[in-house]
């Protein structure tokens, strides 16, 4: 690895703003992460990030970066973000394979769960509970038994919450709960 690399993946681990990030890219660095599901992109600079680091140790074309998010559907509550244009020609920049999906969690995971390949790593960032209580129902279907989920332990606190790691059991205890209230 180049120096260079070298010094941007320390930064990355050590030094990365928001703080709660350096958890995400040393989960990558750990489990030599190379498909990575992101709920929620927002302005993109954690995406980047993601697909750099990954790179690191995979070819950049194998390294698979799914994102789900509103685009151009955010409104002001929601926080900044890009377009859908805007965000591909950003992410594909990066030689990834990249697939973007709009729509809010729960309906563009409906639409897309059977189609995508399970993930190593999903990242959900902060939301409102709400955008995100249906969609546990479809995200085991994307997942793997090595598989880690992150989440921001304030679902709706503020930006750069710190993140917590989510069990297999417990993402299929959430995906249980949206299946009774889906049925109710």
């Amino acid at each position: 690895m180049a120096l260079s690399a070298r010094l941007r993946l320390f930064y990355f681990l050590h030094f990365a703003n928001p703080a709660a990030d350096r958890l995400v890219y040393r989960t990558i660095r750990e489990h030599l992460t190379r498909s990575i599901l992101e709920i929620g992109i927002g302005p993109g600079e954690r995406a980047l990030r993601m697909i750099e680091v990954a790179a690191l140790h995979a070819p950049v074309a194998e390294v698979r970066y799914v994102g789900v998010d509103l685009f151009e559907a955010r409104t002001q509550r929601d926080g900044p973000g890009l377009s859908l244009k805007a965000a591909h020609s950003l992410l594909r920049a990066t030689g990834a394979r990249v697939n973007l999906v709009p729509g809010d969690p729960a309906s563009a995971l409906a639409r897309t769960a059977n189609l995508l390949k399970p993930a190593d790593l999903v990242v959900i960032s902060v939301m409102p509970a709400a955008a995100m209580s249906a969609a546990w129902f479809f995200l085991p279907r994307l997942l793997h038994p090595r598989s880690i989920v992150l989440r921001p332990k304030a679902i709706e606190g503020a930006q750069g919450a710190e993140f917590e790691q989510l069990s297999l059991a417990e993402v299929d205890a959430l995906a249980s709960r949206a299946k009774r209230r889906r049925a109710a």
